[in-house]
């Protein structure tokens, strides 16, 4: 079962567009831990020999040698290619790791504006923080609730499971990234493991004859592997998780755990020696797999080709065996390694992570390792938004709804003929441009909001509202030219078919006069245009031409017909923002505002000032023609 949990991971993680459900690979984990966790437990308590501090041990023992050493070989790595802010990012996972506390940070630093998340290294163990966070409290809880025996205990995990799938049903559309990352709202995957635990040793007299009745055993066991593998290939990014959703693949595992014998077909596909090989492998694996395609990414600025992923892979597996066999196992025999060793290890180690990642987090991540022109190029990395997209007022955050738009953001100064850009983050970025080349600008821009109507994306909660609240402004506005703007990739990722004719179809009933531009995707830099600047060897003083990431460009451009193709038969004018920025020589990187050098983006599209400006001065053009 660890194999079916880790191969799916680690295929999601590298990208494989077939395996877009993996990630329940780890929900497909938590079910196993909480079942293996409780059945100990409960032996252990029903013959009188259970201890905290020998549970803490065999913990200690299971998890820390193996992660410790992860994080010790990812350190060279990331000292050598981490750029400052990504390096400090780095620095605090290594603190927030070494105190069991990982998945709060990664859920603190989970803002539109943060980090992509295949960039960071230690990322996969917010798992792990989660984990560690229900050895503290369950054994407790076990210990405490214990004298009340066999029913009520069952019936304490029951209803703290159902109470904890309630809260991620509610926080899977409201909090998202809070329902994602803490223990609140997973410890019902957990808890199902240890329910089935408890059904399994103390139910025999009841269920027993239904457990085991043969086709009982065959049929359900199937099923629980089926379900599995339907949410490992139909979920994906835009699945809101956990929920309801999540389910389908713990109670399927539930199911093979308690079908699934060696006298039954899954039973026996579970028990092939591949498999079981994996199985044994399998913490390891998913320690490995993440920091290497992580620094992979980081040192591939251009794309990791399906060569280099096949060769990561492999080596996962290659490093996890390495791991397993030199690492795990020794540490877990206590005649090799004693309790007092281990313990001694175990402090060393964190408080050396502890000081290199308190290190990091004060020096900005080692600001020192570079020179002062590169580090005038990573400040970008820290450019100050707000006031160019007007955030919290006319951009609103995830968190806004319409009501929120502040009244200013309806400019009714009649110098000039009237504009209405609507979109999102990118829309917000171009929103400075406009308003410095022109007046009577008014601007309806939200985070993750692309300019679609009855757009609906679970991680924005808001979108559907502000885009109806826009269309009404408009019928009442009616301006004489409306910009739509967006990240159009990322409004693909939430909806299979972006249906702008109908959205188009709706501004010409309401503003027949209105002549409508739609404004194509901007160029994106993987990780980030300073990033990509720094390692082309580029300075705010030279050459100011950098070339796309192949395949991102050919996303883009193949969005950007997508769209003029559904201009088709309408009044709408599609104009390109890669023919403002791009040639067939590449893309401006860096261009000249107020006598000085800058970038034209500060993160991977989002527009710097200087490049909005640049950017709308093409578009203003095509109002006069």
């Amino acid at each position: 079962m660890r194999a079916i949990a880790v191969i799916p991971v680690i295929l999601f993680h590298a990208g494989f567009s077939t395996f877009s459900g993996g990630f329940v690979g780890v929900d497909v984990f938590f079910v196993i831990s909480g079942y293996l966790i409780t059945s100990i437990i409960l032996a252990e308590l029903e013959q009188g020999t259970f201890s905290i501090v020998n549970f803490y041990e065999r913990r200690a023992r299971r998890i820390l040698p193996a992660l410790f050493t992860v994080m010790f070989v990812s350190l060279p790595f990331a000292w050598m290619w981490l750029f400052p802010s990504d390096m400090k990012d780095f620095s605090q996972s290594l603190v927030s790791v070494s105190l069991f506390a990982s998945n709060v940070l990664f859920w603190l630093e989970s803002g539109y504006f943060e980090t992509a998340a295949e960039l960071k290294p230690l990322l996969h163990t917010w798992s792990l923080g989660v984990e560690e966070q229900y050895y503290i409290l369950f054994p407790l809880f076990l210990m405490l609730v214990w004298r009340f025996r066999n029913r009520w205990i069952l019936g304490a995990i029951i209803a703290i499971g159902v109470i904890s799938l309630g809260v991620a049903q509610y926080a899977s559309s409201n909090y998202p990234s809070a329902n994602f990352y803490l223990l609140p709202t997973r410890a019902w995957e957990l808890m199902i493991g240890g329910g089935l635990a408890f059904v399994i040793k103390y139910g025999n007299s009841h269920v027993g004859s239904i457990i085991n009745s043969k086709l009982i055993k065959e049929t359900f066991g199937l099923l629980g592997l089926l379900l599995i593998g339907y949410a490992v290939l139909a979920y994906d990014k835009e699945t809101p998780f956990p929920s309801v959703y999540a389910l389908v693949p713990t109670l399927g595992t539930a199911l093979v755990i308690l079908f699934a014998t060696t006298e039954t077909s899954a039973g026996r596909l579970l028990a092939n020696k591949p498999l079981v090989f994996v199985g044994l492998i399998s913490y390891s694996a998913y320690l490995w797999h993440q920091p290497l395609f992580a620094f992979a990414r980081h040192h591939n600025s251009s794309g990791v080709n399906e060569e280099i992923w096949t060769l990561l892979i492999v080596t996962t597996f290659i490093f996890a065996f390495v791991s397993w066999r030199f690492i795990e196992k020794p540490f877990r025999n206590k005649h090799q390694t004693s309790r007092s060793q281990a313990f001694s290890l175990a402090l060393i180690f964190s408080v050396l992570f502890i000081v290199v990642g308190i290190g990091g987090h004060v020096t900005s991540g080692f600001l020192y390792r570079l020179n002062d022109d590169q580090n005038a190029i990573l400040a970008f990395a820290n450019y100050d938004k707000s006031p160019v997209y007007r955030e919290g007022s006319c951009f609103l955050k995830p968190e806004q709804d319409y009501a929120e738009f502040a009244e200013w953001c309806e400019d009714d100064s009649a110098s000039d003929a009237s504009i209405l850009l609507w979109g999102d983050s990118h829309a917000a970025a171009l929103s400075y441009g406009l308003r410095a080349q022109h007046g009577n600008v008014t601007q309806f821009t939200a985070s993750g909001c692309p300019p679609i109507k009855g757009f609906d994306n679970y991680t924005r909660v808001h979108c559907k509202g502000v885009n109806e609240y826009v269309l009404e402004r408009i019928s009442h506005i009616k301006p004489e030219y409306i910009f739509l703007h967006a990240n159009w990739l990322y409004a693909k990722e939430y909806a299979e078919v972006i249906e702008l004719d109908k959205t188009l179809s709706v501004i010409s009933s309401v503003s027949p006069q209105s002549k409508i531009y739609v404004v194509g995707g901007v160029p994106q830099w993987q990780p980030s245009l300073p990033v990509r600047v720094l390692r082309a060897g580029m300075d705010l003083s030279s050459g100011n031409i950098l070339k796309m990431d192949r395949g991102v460009e050919e996303e883009i451009v193949s969005m950007d017909a997508l769209i003029g193709s559904q201009l088709v038969g309408t009044d709408a004018v599609f104009l390109s923002a890669i023919d403002e920025f791009c040639n067939e020589n590449g893309c401006l990187a860096v261009v000249k505002d107020n006598e000085e050098f800058t970038l034209i983006a500060w993160d991977y599209g989002h527009l710097t000032a200087a490049g909005s400006e640049l950017m709308a001065k093409g578009l203003i053009e095509h109002l006069k023609q």
